[in-house]
């Protein structure tokens, strides 16, 4: 037989460890990612030269590299600096994997968000804005309001496969000694030289966190749109 059954019925109980700790990467980085996307999709809406530039110059960086490269610009870089190590709560952070993987994640999420939200954010309908002034709105108040909450549900398909992409980076996070699901099976495989097996089962796994993001985007997606079928 060309799988070990039986020896990935072995391995499940195994990947419990590794399922918790991508859970807390992909959870935590996605709720500050996302508040530090909205920050930067409202800059680069601003007419403020200094805050829009900014925030592109943010999103281009980070989605033009690699994600492999910021965590190692993170781990292995901003330790060279004694300024860095000098300031011991940023030290206490940075010199463990764990945060400098978060912070990878964050960052890189936040960039990718920003730019969907954005998007959505410009693309409002115009009726939707003029209604807001006709009700003697502010622009912030239309915003705050109509916009933003408009732009994110229509953002939720695309915000979905960016959650999808961030749990799929999180494998990545194995490379600097984090037990995540990829990195227990590295771990299964070096202890019993079952290279498919290993990663046949992680490969399982995450398909199947797929499968339950995509489901839970699903019913967002109807609960946020109802109104929709109600005015048709």
């Amino acid at each position: 037989m060309l799988v070990d059954l039986e020896l990935i019925g072995q391995f499940i109980p195994e990947f419990g460890e590794g399922i918790v700790l991508t859970l807390e990467l992909l959870v935590i980085s996605l709720f500050f990612g996302f508040a530090l996307a909205m920050v930067l999709a409202l800059f680069k809406k601003s007419t403020n030269l200094l805050l829009n530039y900014s925030s592109r110059a943010f999103i281009y960086f980070f989605r033009g590299t690699p994600f492999l490269v910021q965590i190692y610009l993170i781990y292995y870089g901003l330790g060279q600096f004694e300024a860095i190590r000098e300031v011991q709560w940023l030290w206490f952070f940075l010199e463990k994997p764990f945060f400098c993987a978060l912070l990878a994640l964050v960052i890189n999420n936040a960039a990718y968000a920003a730019e969907i939200i954005h998007n959505a954010i410009v693309t409002t309908d115009k009726g939707e804005i003029e209604a807001a002034r006709a009700y003697g709105m502010s622009h912030w108040q239309s915003m705050r309001y109509i916009v933003i909450p408009s732009a994110l549900r229509r953002a939720i398909p695309a915000y979905t496969n960016e959650i999808i992409f961030m749990l799929h980076a999180t494998s990545l996070v194995s490379v600097i000694t984090l037990l995540d699901i990829t990195g227990i099976a590295r771990k299964l495989y070096s202890r019993f030289y079952a290279p498919f097996e290993a990663f046949i089962t992680a490969a399982l796994f995450y398909l199947l966190l797929s499968i339950l993001i995509n489901f839970v985007a699903h019913r967002l997606e109807k609960r946020f749109n109802r109104y929709l079928k109600v005015n048709q």
